[in-house]
This record gives structure tokens, sequence and C-alpha cells, in this order.
């Protein structure tokens, strides 16, 4: 018998997460089925508690319910209580626990590039889900300075017109800004990558958005988002599964899944 997971977000037609979740059941023997499961914001209460119901063994969960999906929960990992956002669900013994594995994939994904974060200062685009993810992982590893961007400025968070001044060793993209199939946007005007040094983009489709090409073309080191993405996925069969991937057998997922896509 199968074991069924899937993934919760509002749109999905973009998601990579079968074919990684596919290669990782291949490699592993793992009799698994992973599911695509669009929700409105007002379906996903009841979604959860009936997928909870029918015994999902586990589930990511993407943009925009990473924050709002925890009230959801029975459990909150204290990673991810304290980066405050779930992007994985596990349902054991009746139940649901929320963790987060952007944490781990972007740090994945760093380490593979050899992107340095001790004593960097960073500029994130956005202030949702991913992001906090990603600010946790840069503190603890000794960023200088984080500096966040949000079209909603506030709380710490400057407005995009103010982005124009800023700089920093990185810039972050964390909003779904020129993910597919609205591809031909960027979240910054051009002239702003002049001002920093590495360009990461946490989106994966396309493989290089306007952002990235346009960061390569300012001569910034560039990343995209499909190694966190595998990373992420690979972090959360380990925690559903009780299971361990070496750093090799991650790296030929993300070679198979590549291949898989196209990119």
């Amino acid at each position: 018998m199968k074991n069924v997971y899937g993934l919760i977000g509002e749109k999905l037609g973009h998601s990579f997460s079968p074919q990684i979740h596919g290669e990782i059941f291949k490699k592993l023997g793992i009799k698994g089925e992973y599911k695509l499961f669009e929700l409105k914001e007002e379906e996903l209460k009841s979604a959860v508690l009936e997928h909870k119901n029918q015994g999902i063994k586990g589930l990511n969960v993407t943009v925009p319910y990473k924050i709002r999906i925890m009230a959801c929960l029975d459990v909150i990992s204290t990673e991810a209580e304290k980066i405050g956002a779930v992007n994985t669900i596990s349902l054991n013994n009746g139940v649901l626990t929320g963790y987060n594995t952007d944490y781990n994939g972007f740090g994945m994904s760093l380490a593979r590039s050899r992107v340095e974060i001790n004593g960097k200062s960073a500029v994130i685009l956005g202030t949702g889900g991913a992001s906090k993810a990603v600010a946790h992982y840069l503190i603890d590893n000794g960023a200088k300075s984080i500096t966040y961007v949000s079209r909603n400025p506030g709380a710490g968070a400057k407005s995009y017109d103010e982005a124009a001044s800023l700089k920093g060793d990185m810039i972050i993209n964390c909003t779904p800004c020129g993910m597919y199939p609205r591809v031909d946007v960027s979240p910054i005007p051009y002239e702003i990558f002049k001002g920093f040094g590495t360009a990461v983009d946490l989106i994966y489709n396309p493989e290089e958005t306007v952002f990235l090409k346009q960061a390569k073309e300012n001569g910034l080191k560039t990343v995209n988002g499909l190694y966190m993405l595998v990373g992420q996925a690979v972090a959360a069969q380990e925690i559903w599964n009780g299971i361990r991937l070496s750093e090799a057998q991650v790296d030929e997922i993300y070679q198979c899944v590549k291949h898989l896509t196209g990119k």
C-alpha cells in the first residue's frame, strides 16, 4: 500500500515537487504517491482536517500559507516556532506536527554554491514565510546585518522605493515575482544590482529569472532556487520516514530533477 504525501498551496501549476519526491521514492525504495492540493484560503483549515482524518503521511506547504497553516496544526516544532513559518507537516499517531525544512534547503543551496555568510550583509526581498527561514539561517550563521524590503513597509522593512539606496554582500528574492507563468518581471530595477556581490532567487521555475539574468549582467554571482527546493524536500522525507540521505544522494536527486524538468 502506498503512503500518500502532498503539497498545499494556492497555485501549483509551476511545481516540481512531484518530480523531486518521485526521485526520492525511487532512490530509497519508498512506496509513496505525491499529490498537489490547490486550495483557497477559506478551504485551508477544513482541508488540513480532512487530510488528517484520511491519514496522509506528510504534507509540504508553499505560498501563501506557510504562516497561516500554523493555526491548523497540533504541534509546532522548536525551529518552526522560532522561524514563525511551517513548510512541512507530519502525521504521527493522529498528531499533526509542523516543521520548517526551508531552513535546511536554503543552507544546503548556499553551501553548494560556496556563498559565504559569516560577517556578510544581506537584503531580503519579501517578508513572507520563506523569507523568515532565510533570515534565521543567515542570523544563525553569522550574518552581519539583514535588511528587509516589502510591499508593506514598516515594522523594520523598507519600501521598494527605498531599495535603490541599499547595498550589501547579497540580495535574496523571497517573493514570487518572476515565477512561472509571469516570467518577464523582476522585483527590483536593474540599477540596484550594482550595490551587491551575490544574488539568490528562491524561484526555481524558470531556471533563470529576470532577477538572476539582470544580476548576472551586472557581474554578480547567482544562485537559483532548485537546489533549495530539492534540499527542503529531502529534509521533509527524512522527517516523514526516519531516514538520512547523504550529500551524494542529494546531488544525484538534484541532477535527476534537472534532467526531468529540462533545467
